[in-house]
């Protein structure tokens, strides 16, 4: 059976591309010295895939920053703000990327949304009115011919035209509608260039099918495809999806001249019953996506292998695939030397996941299988009690009533106490929660985790960063305050490691956006609080301030979504148990006289059907009641805040509100305040902050700029309503760039104060 992988990570085992392209940021390296990199981590992960007996390798899934941004490039969709900069190409794609503050100019980057249902981030490309769409680089042929030249033959891999379309802000009078011709002729362009290189397959990757489609949508895809496939005569052409089904266009899409069709089968709940339905064609390829692509546990190869010959009964010629790209995977499992060998047993990271396929592949073509040792291993595995349940967890939950999801009085009310207790100015500054991890900071992490200082050393480090925060945060000015996180080395990471019912890697790190990896937690278990987890910092950092400090918190939607999730409960199990844990945190901190607790869902957009009839019965009916469960026993003046970024929010507006938090910050800097009007045409009672500057960015925001955005959002917020803060953590950003920036926020709200 043939093998095929979607995409493969780029980051490096030991995340060699991050560390070289923040040199090259910092102009530690030249240009020169990064194209190397790039270029070893390719052939590596080519090598890998092959000699693991990959039959379709993907080229062009390599990335310095987003594979969205790389298909913009390719097309000339860059706009004219970053074009007059006259920087070099590769500078100005991480101008788009990053924004650009220095000789040649000001320029924010371009926006940044979760990439469907997934953490990973992508870039919004923006099409101007003027823009011409038209091929504008040769990274795809460049990597294809790179593959080529150590003897591996590849399909190279483009967001196809469709998602493209999708995906792109028009910020001019056209629509999405008028670029079809332009973007038609790109792409022929682009299969008429694999032409001439004899490229065999080429595949244009279409999640977007997976979401609801209208009759304009389907429109839309047949005036795409069916010009751009015109231009088709030996090249082989893949239509990849993944991250569900596409039960509203699957049947035109088997009549369409596509050579294969990648579909999901896992996230994909209807995929097999539409092959039952209506058939698959036998002339074309089925790229059967059946080994988890988002997730770290092994395949169970007993469902896998009848799913399989399900497929092979219908006569339907079936390659094995991943469900998505493996970016979505730690990259391999070879570095984990402190968990035990019972524990990773269970997983299959990225390498590991090749090796599953290539089993898989075997196993399929052997009817007696089940004789195989790989078959009885794998099935012995899923067969052995994991020992996983916790008794009086179940128990806890089982005594959960609809009372412990509603919080007295109502909000209208409580926010009138609170305005009485907390005394604070119109347009109240304060921060997300994080400031910058210096090199010092993460030195002292390290030192103690290393047993190279004792745990009192590590405190009395801590204590010392959290006091030059404290008087640092009250010399800019700011209302409410922070502790900074300085114990923290990532906002999942450290809860999950106070939380009974978690396992944690050592180098199992995943991208998020550019150069941010984050190393998420599994659940392994049934989940409970061990002991208190921040209240002790909070306590201290309370003590050296008149002002208010803020506790800060991770919800159990983002915990959940930031790990990686059990497979054998169901999602609202998992989340639920979370929420009764954080609750207990929460009323601590409380009872240690912290009035402010800010309780981040970063992530709650994450998990969220990317269809919409499946919304409240799949999702939301249980993910918001978690949250009111996390802050429902408080007092009516203590003040709930949230935090949500890089996600599309305005359509679940109403249930955001539904959260009963008393304060709630938006990203919004880097999506022009779009959803301001949301909020507004849901009357939303929350509080609310829309970030006024951008954190991904190295650029500094000025006073006149921060005080243009609120004046705009006091349009569309009430003043008594309106916060003023950063659109994230500052974790990320460097201390002189932190403090300028936050000086002139403060010097903002102080101007409009003022008129």
């Amino acid at each position: 059976m043939q093998i095929s992988v979607i995409g493969f990570p780029r980051i490096g085992t030991l995340r060699e591309l991050k560390f070289a392209s923040e040199k090259y940021f910092k102009k530690e390296i030249e240009a020169g010295e990064l194209l190397q990199k790039a270029q070893e981590l390719r052939k590596t992960h080519w090598l890998t895939q092959k000699n693991a007996g990959i039959t379709y390798i993907s080229s062009n899934d390599f990335s310095f920053y987003d594979m969205v941004l790389d298909t913009a490039a390719l097309l000339g969709i860059v706009p004219k703000r970053y074009k007059e900069l006259n920087l070099s190409e590769l500078d100005t794609y991480f101008a788009m990327a990053r924004g650009y503050q220095g000789t040649f100019g000001d320029v924010k980057a371009l926006a940044m949304k979760k990439w469907f249902n997934t953490n990973y981030h992508y870039i919004v490309p923006e099409l101007e009115d003027d823009t011409e769409i038209k091929i504008s680089g040769d990274k795809l042929w460049s990597e294809y011919a790179e593959a080529k030249s150590i003897g591996i033959e590849t399909k190279p891999v483009v967001t196809g035209a469709y998602t493209v379309l999708k995906l792109c802000r028009c910020t001019g009078n056209k629509t999405a509608a008028d670029y079809v011709d332009e973007i038609v002729n790109a792409y022929k362009d682009l299969i008429e260039k694999c032409e001439k290189e004899q490229i065999a397959w080429i595949q244009f990757d279409e999640p977007a099918l997976v979401q609801d489609m209208e009759k304009e949508d389907i429109e839309l895809f047949h005036r795409l495809y069916d010009a751009i496939l015109t231009a088709v005569k030996d090249c082989k052409v893949l239509l990849q999806t993944y991250f569900g089904d596409v039960r509203d266009i699957y049947q035109d899409l088997i009549e369409m001249p596509f050579d294969g069709i990648g579909l999901d089968f896992l996230e994909g709940k209807e995929t097999l019953q539409l092959i039952e339905s209506y058939g698959f064609p036998k002339e074309k390829k089925l790229f059967a996506g059946l080994v988890n692509g988002k997730n770290i546990w092994k395949n169970h190869y007993e469902k896998t292998l009848k799913i399989l010959e399900k497929l092979q009964e219908k006569e339907i010629q079936t390659v094995l695939s991943t469900s998505c790209s493996l970016l979505h995977v730690p990259y391999t499992l070879k570095h984990e030397t402190k968990l035990s060998k019972e524990y990773l047993a269970y997983f299959a990271f990225a390498e590991e996941k090749l090796t599953e396929l290539k089993e898989l592949g075997d196993l399929a073509e052997d009817k007696k299988y089940f004789d195989r040792e790989a078959y009885k291993k794998n099935h012995d595995l899923f067969a052995a009690d994991r020992k996983c349940e916790n008794v009086a967890v179940k128990n806890r939950l089982s005594h959960v009533t609809e009372a412990d999801y509603i919080r007295e009085p109502k909000r209208s009310e409580r926010q009138k106490l609170q305005k009485e207790a907390f005394g604070l100015p119109e347009l109240p500054t304060t921060t997300i929660g994080s400031f910058p991890q210096t090199k010092d900071v993460k030195a002292n992490r390290s030192a103690f985790r290393k047993g190279e200082i004792t745990r009192q050393e590590y405190v009395d480090f801590n204590k010392k960063k959290i006091a030059e925060c404290v008087a640092w945060q009250e010399e800019i000015g700011l209302d409410v305050l922070v502790h900074g996180e300085y114990e923290r080395n990532d906002m999942v990471e450290y809860f999950g490691e106070a939380l009974g019912g978690f396992l944690f890697t050592e180098k199992a790190w995943v991208q998020s956006y550019g150069t941010r990896c984050v190393k998420p937690p599994i659940i392994w278990g049934d989940v409970y609080r061990e002991k208190s987890i921040t209240v002790d910092w909070s306590v201290y950092a309370q003590s050296l301030t008149n002002k208010i400090m803020k506790g800060m918190l991770t919800g159990p939607v983002t915990i959940l979504n930031w790990s990686f999730p059990r497979e054998d409960i169901s999602i609202k199990e998992s989340i639920s148990q979370i929420a009764l844990a954080i609750r207990d945190e929460v009323l601590d901190l409380e009872a240690n006289g912290i009035r402010m607790i800010q309780i981040d869902e970063a992530a709650l957009r994450e998990k969220l059907p990317l269809r919409r009839s499946d919304w409240y019965t799949e999702y939301l009916d249980f993910a918001i009641p978690a949250f009111r469960l996390t802050h429902s026993g408080v007092k009516a003046d203590t003040q709930i805040h949230t935090h949500m970024c890089y996600s599309e929010f305005t359509d679940i507006i109403p249930a955001i509100d539904d959260m009963d938090a008393d304060v709630i910050t938006f990203e919004a800097s880097r999506s022009d305040l779009q959803i301001l009007d949301s909020l507004r045409e849901n009357h939303f009672e929350t509080e609310v902050g829309p970030g006024v500057y951008d954190i991904h960015s190295p650029r500094v925001p000025s006073v006149e700029e921060i005080v243009l955005a609120l004046k705009v959002m006091l349009t569309k917020i009430s003043r008594e309503k309106l916060w003023v803060n950063p659109d994230c953590g500052l974790k990320t950003r460097g201390v002189p760039e932190t403090d300028a920036s936050l000086r002139n926020m403060v010097e903002a709200a102080k101007e409009i104060r003022k008129n």
